[in-house]
């Protein structure tokens, strides 16, 4: 009896061992980055409530064999009553390497939709905590094997399910702003 529970503790290991290296396998990297936001550095004012508020441009390369489409989510895990999202995308053109400064405000890319963010709004708003304390915001792009059809009134609740299942690789970097006292 005992080695029969051992022999059957080893099977379910090696089987979740076996689950996590699939899902690895399955989901690839990618670097993202920003020209005007340096990874682990201040966020500049012109993409923050102290300035104009406007989206950072942002750059990738080398999303996995099979995207049909990406995903874009800014939060700030920091926030006083939990993760607060600023700007959710989807349907950024596969091809795609880049958006460019103020594309929310202006122009965005062909079949690319927004989100309403927690600002109620749709669209980005950048960082704008609460005076005091450092917080970090997060970029995130999800590339995904389909294209999304969702309705324009959607949070990130609803963005978060719609991706279950399709994400193929994700590229991140985050970055500092804090309003001082």
């Amino acid at each position: 009896m005992k080695q029969q529970k051992k022999r059957w503790c080893k099977i379910a290991v090696a089987a979740l061992v076996l689950i996590a290296v699939a899902a690895t396998a399955q989901s690839a990297d990618f670097p993202l980055s920003s020209p005007a936001i340096e990874p682990g550095r201040t966020i500049p004012d012109a993409f923050t409530c102290k300035g104009m508020n406007i989206s950072p441009p942002l750059s990738w390369s080398g999303t996995p064999k099979g995207t049909k489409s990406l995903a874009l989510m800014v939060d700030d895990p920091d926030a006083p009553s939990g993760t607060f999202t600023h700007w959710i995308a989807w349907n950024i053109p596969a091809g795609s390497t880049r958006l460019l400064k103020g594309v929310s405000k202006n122009a965005l890319p062909e079949k690319m939709a927004e989100g309403i963010n927690d600002f109620h709004r749709p669209g980005y708003n950048g960082p704008c905590p609460p005076p005091g304390r450092i917080h970090h915001y997060r970029f995130t792009l999800y590339a995904l094997d389909t294209l999304l059809d969702l309705p324009a009134q959607t949070t990130r609740a609803g963005l978060d399910d719609a991706l279950t299942g399709h994400i193929i690789g994700t590229a991140r970097f985050s970055a500092l702003f804090s309003i001082s006292r």
